[in-house]
C-alpha cells in the first residue's frame, strides 16, 4: 500500500522476449486500479474494478500497442479495441502517432473512479520516432494520477530521453526447473526443446510449439547439421510457405551456437544437436562465420517485407554453406 502511495508516474519493465514481462505489466495495472487491494499489493479480484479490467472495459485504464497485436488478439476472442486496422488493410507492427494522440482525451477529463489511470504500452520499441516524440512530450509533463507502464525487450532502441524519465525495472529469465514445470503444466510435449530452443522464455517456446512450426524447424535444423549448396535449395523449397523472420531466427540461434562451441565450449539454443555443431565447428572458417552473422543481422531488418520467401531463404542457407567450403 506504502509502495502505491508513492508509485512513480512511468516505470518501463525491460528484459528477454517472452519471459512474461507484458503479463506482469497488466497484473500491475490491475492491482493500481483496484478498490481493495491486498495486503501484498496483489488486486483482489472481487471489486468492481477488477472485474471490469479483467473483460478489458475499464474506464480509467489504455492499453497502446501496434495493430498487429490488436488484430492477432481479436482473432484469439480478446475484444478488439477502436483504432484496429480495418479488413483488407495491412495491420501496422508500430505503434503510430494517432495513439498517442488519441490518450490526450482519456488523460484529459476526470478519472472515472476518482482514482488513478494507468496506461500499459507494449512493445515500446514498437513506437517509431515520431511517436516516439508525442509520447516524450506526455512523459515530461504527466497528468496528474496518471501512470505509464512501458514494456519493452530491447530498450536500445528507445529514446535516452525516454529512459530518462521511466523507473526502470529488469526482468529475468525464470529459473530454468521452474520453467519447464510451468510448460509441462500447460501439456507442451518436448518442453526441454522448446524451452531451449527460445533461450530459456518460457511463454515465447510455449508461442512456438502452438504456432505449428516444428516441421520446418526440424527441416532447417536437418539441413544445417549437414549442409550442402544442394540441400539448401531443396530445404528452401521446403520452407518457402514459413515466415522468413522466423527463419532468421532460427538460423541465427543455430550460428550463435556454433559460434560459442567453437571458442567456449557452451552451447545453448539446441543441445539436441551437440555432436553435429562439435563437429561443424571443427571445419568452420571464423571469417565466413563472421560475415555470415552480420549478413543476417542485416536480412533481420528486411525479413517481414521480402520480395521472394524462397529466394531470401535460399540465398540465407547457401551463404551458410560458404562457412564449410
Amino acid at each position: 500500500m506504502q509502495m502505491q502511495a508513492r508509485f512513480p508516474h512511468a516505470v518501463l519493465l525491460h528484459g528477454p522476449e517472452g519471459i512474461g514481462k507484458t503479463r506482469f505489466g497488466e497484473r500491475l495495472a490491475q492491482a493500481l486500479l483496484c478498490e481493495q487491494p491486498l495486503p501484498d499489493g496483489q488486486p483482489c479480484g472481487a471489486c468492481l474494478a477488477c472485474g471490469w479490467f479483467v473483460q478489458y472495459a475499464h474506464p480509467d485504464y489504455r492499453r497502446v500497442r501496434p495493430e498487429s497485436l490488436e488484430e492477432a488478439a481479436s482473432e484469439e476472442g480478446e475484444s478488439e479495441p477502436a483504432g484496429t486496422a480495418k479488413a483488407g488493410k495491412s495491420a501496422s507492427k508500430e505503434i503510430r502517432i494517432e495513439q498517442i494522440r488519441a490518450l490526450g482525451d482519456f488523460m484529459n477529463v476526470s478519472t472515472h473512479r476518482r482514482g488513478r489511470r494507468v496506461v500499459l504500452l507494449h512493445p515500446a520499441e514498437a513506437l517509431n520516432s515520431v511517436s516516439s516524440n508525442a509520447l516524450l512530450k506526455t512523459l515530461e509533463e504527466p497528468p496528474p494520477e496518471t501512470v505509464f507502464i512501458l514494456v519493452s525487450n530491447n530498450i536500445d532502441r528507445l529514446l535516452p530521453t525516454i529512459l530518462s524519465r521511466c523507473r526502470k525495472v529488469p526482468m529475468a529469465l525464470p529459473d530454468s526447473a521452474q520453467a519447464l514445470a510451468w510448460l509441462r503444466e500447460q501439456g507442451l510435449a518436448d518442453a526441454e526443446s522448446w524451452l531451449a530452443e527460445q533461450g530459456g522464455a518460457p511463454l515465447a517456446a510455449l508461442a512456438e510449439a502452438e504456432g505449428g512450426a516444428r516441421e520446418a524447424i526440424d527441416a532447417l535444423l536437418a539441413h544445417l547439421a549437414r549442409p550442402s549448396p544442394d540441400t539448401a535449395l531443396k530445404t528452401a523449397e521446403l520452407l518457402q510457405k514459413s515466415s522468413p523472420a522466423a527463419v532468421t531466427s532460427w538460423l541465427q540461434r543455430w550460428l550463435y551456437d556454433l559460434f560459442s562451441v567453437k571458442f567456449s565450449g557452451k552451447i545453448r539454443y539446441y543441445p539436441k544437436y551437440r555432436r553435429e555443431i562439435d563437429a561443424l565447428a571443427l571445419r568452420a572458417d571464423v571469417r565466413q562465420l563472421l560475415a555470415v552473422l552480420k549478413q543476417l543481422n542485416d536480412r533481420r531488418a528486411i525479413a517481414d517485407h521480402p520480395l521472394s520467401a524462397k529466394l531470401f531463404i535460399e540465398d540465407m542457407l547457401l551463404d551458410y554453406s560458404t562457412v564449410f567450403a
